[in-house]
């Protein structure tokens, strides 16, 4: 099982490695899986109803209620929780836009957004990144519906509306919780990081490379002495 697991590892060192040498302009030229414009969405409710169930929702909660606007459209807060197993490129403190670091952010972290009943997942996405001054390409990442009582993630087209989907599940995040996670496709597009954000990765990579190796040689070692301690104690009795 090791040996899979670390044979897959290098192949995806290997993988970053064959993608930074590309050049940057062959990088921009990789094609990307585009979402369909024509995505399906919930089916439409009347005013009325967006009305009552506006009233609904402000009585259940205490701050951050919704609004309706004379137009037909009405405005509110949604958190999103960010689960990101990658790190993510900043710009450096100096604010030189030459210098990037890449870094973690918090398994914790969370953001609430005032947003409309027009904004849709793809400016929620962009929001964030955006307050959390992150540089990377947005098609990185997707945002998934969380039903926690089921613990199912979702993950929702780019054409969605976030508001309008708290709207229908109430206040009660047990039902609706809105999740910032890796756009996973099944197989991490390498072609869409820039060669210093893979040059990033490969530096991080080489770290733990060098930390397993580390680990597996005190493990041998700690084998080794154990059996030449045995070997000597057998040679005494003879």
């Amino acid at each position: 099982m090791f040996c899979s697991l670390y044979t897959q590892y290098q192949w995806s060192i290997q993988k970053i490695k064959n993608c930074s040498g590309n050049s940057s302009e062959e990088l921009q030229k990789a094609k990307f899986t585009k979402q369909s414009a024509k995505e399906e969405k919930p089916t439409s409710i009347t005013e009325d109803e967006i009305k009552a169930k506006i009233d609904d929702y402000n009585s259940k909660v205490t701050e951050n209620g919704m609004k309706l606007s004379s137009d037909g459209t009405y405005t509110g807060f949604i958190k999103v929780y960010l689960k990101l197993r990658r790190p993510v490129t900043v710009f450096s403190v100096d604010g030189n836009s030459d210098n990037r670091t890449s870094f973690y952010l918090p398994s914790d972290a969370v953001k609430q957004l005032h947003i409309s009943s027009t904004t849709m997942v793809r400016e929620v996405i962009q929001g964030l990144l955006k307050k959390f001054m992150v540089q990377d390409n947005p098609r990185k990442f997707a945002l998934y519906r969380l039903t926690r009582r089921d613990n199912l993630f979702q993950k929702l087209p780019l054409s969605e509306c976030p508001l309008y989907l708290r709207l229908l599940a109430g206040p009660d995040l047990e039902n609706l919780s809105f999740v910032l996670k890796e756009n996973e496709t099944g197989e991490v597009e390498w072609h869409a990081f820039s060669v210093p954000e893979l040059q990033n990765f490969l530096i991080i990579l080489e770290k733990e490379e060098k930390e397993r190796m580390r680990q597996v040689e005190q493990r041998y070692a700690a084998y080794r002495e154990k059996l030449l301690r045995a070997l000597g104690q057998g040679s005494r009795h003879d």
